[in-house]
Order: C-alpha cells, then sequence, then structure tokens
C-alpha cells in the first residue's frame, strides 16, 4: 500500500486502546507501520537494485524484530531528550519544584512508560504493513529468505479510497467530538475515544471480506471460459485416409481446406482489483501459449476484453539472454506471468539507449518486460510501453546484455 494508508494503520490501532497501555504508542505504532518501506533507499544504488531488493528483508518475518528495535531505540533516545528538558526547565524555574505549582503535577507522559510493552506494539505496526501489502496485487516474500515465494491476495488496490477515508473518520472523529465537547464545557479526557478507531478497522476487515468474495467470483469467470487457438497455432487437420478420387470431385489443389478450430482451456488466472469498485476486475488468463487480458464485472458476470491476446515467453537466444540478465532474473521470481515482446529493429535500439552514453550498437534487440496485472488497471497509467514496472533489457549483436532499464530509468549493465 502507499505510505499514508500505512502510517494511518498504525495510528489507528494505538488509538484502539493500546495508546493508554503505554506511552508513545501512537507515535512508535504510525513509525513502525511504515518503516518496512525503508527499501525504497535500494533505488540510490539504481532501479534494478531497488526492484530487486523491493520488499525483501525488511517485509519479513525474520525482519520485524530489528525494525522494532530499530524504532523502540528512537523512540527511547527521544524520551530521554524530553526527560533532560524537563529537568533542565525545572532547574531553570524553582516554582515548578513546589508541589502545589501546576506544571509540577503534569506528569511528562499521560500513559506509563512500558518498554517492553511497547516494542511488542512496534511488533503488531509491523504486521500491519506485510498484511497490507499481502492484499494488493503486488505481493510480497513474508518468509524470504527461508522460502522466496512471492505471495498477493490481490483485493485491493495500492490506494483504496474507502479504506482511507475510513482510517482518516477513525482518527479525525474523536478529536471533532472532544473539540464539540469542549465549547459546551465537558470534562476534558486525556485520551480520545476509542470506539471511531475500532470500528473503522472492524470496517475495513469486512471490506477485505467482501472484495476476497468477489475477487473468487472474478478468478471463477476467467477460468470458466474457452478461447480458439490464433491459426499460427492451429495448423489444418488433415484425414488420416484420403478417400478414393472421383470423377465429380474436385482436384487436391482445387480444394479449399478449412483448418479445424482448436480451443484452448484456461489452465490458470490472476485478478486485480479495481480502486473504484468492489465489482470490476482486471484478469488476465493463462491458456498455455496465450495470455488473454479481460475486465471482468462479477455483478453482472461478464466478461470483456481489454489488452488483447499476448504469447507466452518464446525461447529464443535473445529472451533466454535477457531473462538472465539481473533484471530479468528479478522480474521473472516476481511475476507470475511475465509478457516478453522482442524487438530488434535499429530503431527501437536507438530508443531504448536514449540518454545513455554507452555506444549504441549496429545489431542486437531490445526484450521489454510487462507484467499483465499492471496493464489493464487504470488505463490512463497503462498506455502502450508506459505500463508501470515495465523492464527493458539491451542485447547487443552477441546477445551480451549492454543496458537495463525500468520504467524509463536506466542501469549500465553489471
Amino acid at each position: 500500500m502507499e505510505p499514508v494508508t500505512h502510517v494511518l494503520t498504525g495510528a489507528c490501532l494505538a488509538r484502539c486502546g493500546l495508546n493508554r497501555r503505554a506511552a508513545y504508542a501512537t507515535l512508535a505504532m504510525a513509525i513502525a507501520a511504515e518503516l518496512p518501506d525503508i527499501d525504497t533507499l535500494w533505488t540510490l544504488r539504481g532501479p534494478v537494485e531497488g526492484f530487486e531488493h523491493h520488499r525483501g528483508i525488511t517485509h519479513t518475518f525474520l525482519g520485524l524484530p530489528f525494525e522494532a528495535a530499530i524504532v523502540l531505540l528512537a523512540v527511547y533516545g527521544l524520551h530521554c531528550w524530553r526527560v533532560a528538558r524537563a529537568r533542565r526547565r525545572e532547574a531553570n524555574q524553582p516554582a515548578a519544584s513546589d508541589p502545589n505549582h501546576p506544571r509540577a503535577t503534569r506528569p511528562l507522559t499521560a500513559a506509563p512508560v512500558r518498554w517492553g510493552t511497547l516494542y511488542l506494539f512496534c511488533i503488531l505496526a509491523l504486521l500491519s504493513h506485510l498484511l497490507l501489502d499481502y492484499t494488493n496485487n503486488y505481493g510480497l516474500r513474508p518468509f524470504f529468505p527461508f522460502n522466496p515465494h512471492w505471495y498477493a491476495a490481490s483485493i485491493v488496490f495500492i490506494f483504496d479510497p474507502l479504506i482511507f477515508l475510513l482510517l482518516v473518520l477513525g482518527l479525525i472523529a474523536p478529536s471533532i467530538f472532544r473539540l464539540v465537547g469542549a465549547e459546551v464545557g465537558a470534562r476534558r479526557q486525556p485520551f480520545a475515544s476509542r470506539g471511531w478507531s475500532v470500528a473503522a478497522l472492524l470496517l475495513i476487515v469486512l471490506l477485505w471480506g467482501i472484495r476476497s468474495f468477489e475477487h473468487s467470483r472474478a478468478l471463477q469467470l476467467a477460468m470458466s471460459q474457452s478461447m480458439e487457438a490464433p491459426l499460427s497455432l492451429n495448423p489444418p487437420a488433415e484425414p488420416l485416409t484420403p478417400p478414393p478420387p472421383s470423377a465429380n470431385q474436385p482436384q487436391p489443389d482445387q480444394q479449399q481446406q478449412t483448418p479445424t478450430p482448436v480451443y484452448l482451456s484456461a489452465q490458470h488466472a490472476l485478478a486485480s482489483p479495481d480502486p473504484f469498485s468492489l465489482f470490476r476486475w482486471y484478469t488476465v488468463t493463462d491458456f498455455g501459449p496465450v495470455y488473454q487480458l479481460e475486465r471482468a464485472d462479477t455483478l453482472q458476470q461478464t466478461l470483456v476484453a481489454t489488452e488483447g491476446t499476448y504469447a507466452t515467453p518464446d525461447r529464443s537466444p535473445a529472451t533466454l539472454a535477457a531473462e538472465a540478465s539481473p533484471l530479468g532474473r528479478a522480474f521473472l521470481d516476481w511475476s507470475p506471468m511475465p509478457i516478453l515482446a522482442v524487438d530488434r529493429s535499429a530503431g527501437a535500439i536507438a530508443e531504448a539507449m536514449a540518454g545513455s552514453d554507452i555506444p549504441v550498437p549496429t545489431h542486437g534487440a531490445v526484450v521489454t518486460m510487462r507484467d499483465p496485472r499492471f496493464m489493464g488497471v487504470l488505463p490512463w497509467l497503462s498506455e502502450g510501453k508506459s505500463t508501470p514496472l515495465t523492464g527493458t533489457v539491451v542485447l547487443d549483436g552477441q546477445m551480451h546484455v549492454i543496458l537495463q532499464a525500468l520504467d524509463g530509468h536506466v542501469e549500465p549493465a553489471r
């Protein structure tokens, strides 16, 4: 999910009553809920490095205890600074040492300082990050490095407006009611009401349940179909024993042989959510030699072709060389249904290497890698080769990798 949703989730979890059990719970949990995305710093070493390590060790069960310790140490440092500042103020203002002085009766934190409890709360916030990332279609590897498999529920888009609205409402509604209460003279409570935050999180879980049900219906629609094989994969059928020629029968060269259609069955399907509809899904179905991209409406039980049909990756030398590159290995490890296209034209090679100081080879190939899960969602983001998370590998005439790029960000071959 995008960063703001993670931060709001951590704060909302703390406001469910955890902030009453340990001081700094809201601050620590908001930071911890977003901390796993610190792996974006890998992009400083290049787009391919960033892609290889995105949702890596910081998004695993193995890394969570260490990340929680980092957050706890940072909050502990903040607490020590606040204590030292309070002591300096007390030394500079002798009146504050008077028990009857209002500042002397005010504690430094409203909740007790419990570092062990706060550490467990940080673990909970970190787990919420993994759970939110699991719900979208990019996925994560929670058992890495012991199990490198990617897991993705694919029920929520990277930004869900309804989830965002529920989280914001769960956090600001108590503050609004506290302001109203202050206007009418009600006694001010040290903690905001936790009912709104609890309700917001429960509604999000309910939304996940609805989306999971509709997601399974979209997959059923995709898997229940079949398609006619393209003509290139459908050779004309010939009888095992040709019939004897007759006088009225035309000669073989005069016959028009119509190939018998061959139908392919769906082998596997994926469905990606639409952020603005519970019933609209973007499916990609694997029919063996081809992938079919469609838009599913689970309310009307319909499928409409969107991006068309794409051939599954071939075994050409250019494709194999691109798959063996660092970008290719990371892309194929992450993408369950990669779409690879090879272009050997000089114009495509020059365009792919535009802005690079590497000499343009006279011969070679450009291999483009795309993931169909991001080719149908939000059409204004998925036009042509500008599909999000598009990888490009440029090869020379000897099929050596000379350049890699992700979403147009170029990185020389390693």
